[in-house]
């Protein structure tokens, strides 16, 4: 199948793609760019290859690009809740506006199939102790969180027999990737460990957080490309594993005891009130061959192998490329991407 990959230079895109190449399909990748300065690591196992990419803004793809192709794979927007709020005008003209705008591009091109990647933020606050599961309301606190429910309003809208889209709602991702991201909890706190030896929480950790293994979303992904299209056609799945709910304050001593000598230390009760745990029944017994096969744990051990090899320091883990947040910030200062965050050069 040939499959358009947005966002393919990013943390999930940067592994998805050979992935998929591995699985046979046929990629297309596109990029805007703003990530290319971060690459913590190469490791051929998980990077065997790159496909060819469009350096170009989601907002300015046109329909040529997608002349022949039968699937696009969309993650190219701004990712994670900090980035989000900075300016969250430009949030909705990213993430929700030029979402739609590709999805009914991909329709009127003859676009096959449509996979979204959500994400269980739209969650938010959970008012009852069960867990979400995709009946479930959403409850989006952030710009993020509330674009994802606008794209699965609008996109689902669109299906119709010829185009089906898929709305996956990743868990908090977390593992190794080239593209490293140090703003998501998990990979945090790995990187805290390493680096410094204590983890010193100023919060109490009580927030529950379903996480889920980059691989794992690469999995759910490829699942949904090759399952029959009346199993997919305009379904949302949580993408996770049930035991995978976790207090933060878990995930915290699950890094500490895998980096030895790490210290632990937790503080207050914490302002971020969300907090909600969720089911993933549905993917598993209704999405043909998916399985999870990581966890929290085995993800922190892969995290200390990369970070033994590579020598990761305090400059390391604190620099720009891997924080979403600084590096957008640094190219707004700098000049480079304009106050729409369009590339000045």
């Amino acid at each position: 199948m040939k499959l358009l990959v947005t966002g393919v230079e990013g943390y999930i895109g940067c592994l998805l793609a050979p992935y998929l190449q591995a699985r046979g399909h046929d990629i297309v990748g596109l990029d805007t760019g703003y990530y290319r300065d971060g690459w913590l690591f190469s490791d051929r196992s998980l990077v065997p290859g790159f496909p060819r990419t469009i350096n170009r803004d989601i907002r300015q793809i046109q329909a040529e690009d997608l002349r022949g192709v039968e699937a696009v794979v969309h993650l190219a927007e701004l990712s994670n809740d900090p980035l989000g709020e900075n300016v969250p005008e430009l949030t909705y003209e990213i993430n929700h506006k030029a979402s739609v705008r590709l999805a009914e591009l991909a329709r009127a091109a003859g676009v096959q199939r449509f996979v979204y990647t959500s994400s269980c933020s739209v969650y938010g606050v959970a008012d009852g102790a069960e867990p979400m599961t995709e009946l479930s309301p959403t409850n989006p606190q952030t710009a993020y969180a509330k674009c994802k429910t606008l794209v699965e309003r609008d996109v689902g809208a669109m299906a119709a027999p010829g185009f089906s889209p898929t709305f996956l709602r990743n868990a908090t991702a977390y593992g190794a990737s080239p593209r490293m991201r140090f703003d998501i909890v998990l990979n945090n706190l790995c990187g805290i460990a390493a680096t410094s030896g204590r983890i010193a929480m100023t919060s109490d950790g009580t927030p529950w957080r379903p996480l889920v293994h980059v691989l794992d979303i690469c999995e759910a992904v490829a699942c949904a490309l090759d399952a029959p299209a009346d199993a997919v056609h305009n379904e949302v799945f949580n993408v996770g594993h049930d035991a995978d709910n976790y207090q933060v304050r878990d995930i915290a001593r699950i890094v500490a005891e895998v980096f030895p000598g790490c210290e632990l230390s937790f503080g207050p009760a914490g302002a971020d009130n969300r907090s909600y745990r969720v089911s993933f029944a549905k993917i598993h017994s209704q999405l043909p061959g998916f399985r999870c096969g990581w966890d929290a744990r085995r993800g922190a051990r892969q995290l200390h192998e990369v970070f033994t090899r590579i020598k990761l320091d305090e400059a390391g883990f604190d620099a720009r490329p891997f924080t979403r947040l600084k590096q957008l910030r640094y190219l707004s200062h700098t000049g480079q991407i304009d106050d729409r965050f369009f590339w000045t050069h």
